[in-house]
């Protein structure tokens, strides 16, 4: 983190979480963390006489065999010393010289080099074409390890078809036994350093892809990550799901098809050259029929284009009811919905099938098209031969003609395979385009990694704030100004869209781009990091989703830190240990998907224990009781006095009577701040707050009306 903070880059260690099973945080680890949190970190193991020269540096982060680390500030390597600080002592502590032999003593060898990240980087860079080349072009020693290998084997490939022509003009026309003995063990030489580098090239590439897969899938799923909550608001799922999982035909492209065309290109640069040696009249021909097939392909692509992006579109809004279908089964169940469903599936099937049947109908045209010219190459070509070789016209022997067909295959693959890789990049221009519509959608990588992070006490203030939903007209706020101390209970309350979700999605840093100034603790919440911003928060909705999974690890969702005395605290804080106790594994019980083994109080009290296990000094309570039964909102809303010791607390809910105990209560309407105030005033000034008090405890009047009646009968 000081090394982080030399470079102008703030790190909360809450961020980090460690690696399974590693007592210590190794060297990578720690550049992993660093490289998502906006620097550019890198991990190595150095030894002295290299470490020593590096005076001109930054500070480098060295770390120590008993799991510390230390900073290394300066180097002089005459003098055989370099100079090490405490990361966490005071800015001003003196470093300390140490030697060679002081250090072996403590020091592991590996070394953290911290650096500001100062271009765009891999992570942020836009997804196309030009980002999968930069990240092919990352694994250079690799790749020119697969090309040595691709060019010696190329090489090698030649030699087959030449002792087949030895074998041919030599041994079988003068039954020469000792140039059968000699072009036997050039065969046997030849096929062991062909079956090994062929080996070798294949574990090769298999490393490459292997890596190039991994990292593809990290960075796509991390930039989903990274998307704004607004963008998934506006966008269907399915959609969004079937564009993303268009980024691995990319990936398989890439990976499989493309690297193999490039791999055979190596044979035709070495063998063409060859074939017009033997056969320039054949070495013609097979040039000019593959490029024949080459220049159909290119006519059709763009017709074959469009009409497999209608598939690709239809497909994907299939997925999107295959989506909405199995996440809403409970509806459509409970409804009797499944003719719907069925019969909404059955058109986009039906579209997706006719798209398909005109994407293959039009592929189908080049490919039978092609065939004339593929069927020339592998056949026509020998009986070409066999002509030049029957009349005389050349010095083409039937041992050159033999040889010619074995490494005219080799070389027509290739081209053959070069034309069917521009139909293939056709289909993976459309999946990349999809993907890019999700990919490369602006997010909030910026404001995650970088912006102050200053200590949370909770204190509010709305200073003429407006904001607009993208796309909307009318103001979700209209000019607020309010102000809460910090360990405030603020109530907010008012009609349906009058604004008060609106405050609490500014307040955790969904929505961004409103007008006038809204600070926490005095400072502009569009100045903080968002990472440190929402990890300062504690968030309850009136729908709360838990993972699959223990109650334990529900929990500590996100706080891979917290012991299971940090649980049981935070359980017994939200009322959920009474009824996690009675559970048949207690902490350790498995949460089913979609919570269906809990009821709905149980699922609203462990959210509210993972809201408040990190101790946050403000909580957002959004309709949190809105959806439980009354024995369920009694024991919540007795809680929420003692969850509130301490803290900042902003609830938002329709039920009045659960906001009676706060010290203020705002009161909204159509996007404007009507009144703020605790209960009593409210009622005694505010006429929106008096007139739904009343309409929610009307039966409470007309029961004290009916019981004033009795008494005046009795009297």
């Amino acid at each position: 983190m000081a090394a982080a903070r030399f470079h102008g880059v703030e790190l909360d260690i809450r961020d980090f979480a460690a690696e399974p099973n590693e007592e210590t945080p190794s060297p990578a680890t720690l550049a992993r963390w660093l490289n998502e949190q906006g620097a550019v970190a890198k991990g190595m193991r150095l030894k002295w006489r290299y470490l020593i020269r590096m005076h001109n540096t930054p500070p480098i982060v060295l770390m120590f065999k008993d799991g510390s680390a230390g900073l290394m500030v300066a180097a002089n390597a005459d003098k055989g010393i370099v100079w090490l600080r405490d990361p966490l002592g005071g800015e001003g502590d003196p470093p300390v010289p140490v030697d060679e032999l002081r250090l072996s003593q403590v020091w592991t060898g590996d070394v953290l080099l911290v650096k500001r990240r100062r271009d765009e980087s891999e992570a942020d860079a836009r997804f196309d074409m030009l980002w999968f080349v930069k990240m092919v072009g990352r694994e250079g020693k690799i790749l020119r390890d697969i090309a040595f290998a691709s060019l010696v084997l190329s090489i090698l490939q030649i030699f087959p078809a030449l002792i087949v022509m030895q074998v041919l003009d030599r041994v079988v026309n003068y039954h020469s036994m000792a140039t059968l003995v000699t072009m036997t063990s050039f065969v046997v030489i030849f096929s062991f350093y062909e079956i090994l580098l062929t080996y070798a090239r294949r574990e090769l590439s298999l490393i490459l892809s292997t890596r190039l897969d991994a990292r593809i899938s990290m960075h796509a799923f991390n930039r989903l990550l990274a998307l704004p909550l607004e963008f998934y608001e506006r966008e269907q799922t399915g959609e969004v799901l079937g564009r993303f999982l268009a980024i691995f035909k990319v990936r398989d492209f890439l990976t499989g098809q493309l690297m193999t065309t490039m791999l055979d290109l190596f044979t035709l640069v070495v063998v063409l050259p060859v074939l017009f040696l033997m056969s320039p009249t054949l070495a013609w021909m097979t040039l000019a029929s593959a490029g024949c097939i080459g220049l159909i392909v290119v006519i059709f692509l763009p017709a074959v284009t469009r009409t497999m992006g209608k598939q690709i579109q239809a497909e994907m809004r299939r997925s999107s009811v295959l989506y909405e279908t199995v996440a809403g089964i409970r509806t459509v169940k409970t409804l009797a919905l499944e003719p719907t469903r069925r019969e909404e599936w059955d058109q986009k099937t039906a579209e997706v099938v006719r798209w398909k049947l005109a994407a293959g109908r039009m592929a189908n045209w080049p490919q039978t098209l092609v065939m004339p010219f593929d069927a020339f190459i592998n056949r026509g070509i020998i009986l070409v031969g066999a002509y030049l070789v029957l009349t005389s016209s050349s010095h083409l022997q039937a041992g050159a003609l033999a040889g010619f067909m074995m490494l005219g295959g080799r070389v027509a693959s290739p081209l053959v395979g070069l034309a069917r890789l521009m139909e293939s990049f056709n289909e993976v221009t459309v999946s990349l385009s999809e993907a890019g519509m999700v990919l490369n959608q602006p997010t909030e990588t910026k404001a995650m990694t970088t912006g102050m992070r200053p200590v949370i006490k909770g204190a509010l203030s709305f200073n003429s704030v407006n904001f607009v939903y993208p796309g909307g007209t009318t103001k979700a706020l209209n000019d607020v100004n309010f102000d809460v101390p910090a360990g405030t209970m603020l109530g907010l309350v008012g009609r349906s869209g009058s604004g008060k979700s609106t405050v609490t999605r500014l307040l955790q840093g969904v929505s961004r781009n409103y007008s006038g100034y809204l600070r926490l603790d005095g400072v502009d919440l569009r100045e903080i990091n968002l990472t440190h911003l929402r990890r300062s928060f504690g968030v309850v909705l009136q729908d709360n989703f838990l993972f699959r999974g223990t109650v334990q690890d529900n929990i500590t969702a996100g706080r891979p830190g917290y012991t299971i005395d940090d649980v049981v605290r935070a359980a017994r804080l939200a009322g959920a240990e009474e009824f996690i106790e009675r559970m048949p594994a207690g902490y350790d019980t498995w949460i089913e998907e979609g919570s269906t083994n809990i009821s709905g109080g149980q699922r609203q009290r462990l959210a509210i224990a993972r809201a408040v296990i990190s101790d946050p000094k403000l909580m957002i309570l959004d309709e949190a009781t809105s959806a439980l039964d009354p024995e369920s909102e009694a024991l919540v809303n007795a809680n929420l006095q003692r969850i509130g010791k301490g803290r900042t607390m902003v609830i938002v809910s329709h039920r009045l009577s659960s906001l009676v105990d706060c010290h203020q209560i705002a009161v909204m309407d159509q996007g404007k701040l009507i009144d703020i105030a605790p209960h009593p005033i409210l009622l005694e000034r505010c006429e929106i707050y008096r007139t739904l008090w009343l309409q929610q405890n009307r039966h409470m009047q007309s029961s004290g009306a009916s019981d004033a009646g009795q008494l005046s009968e009795g009297e």
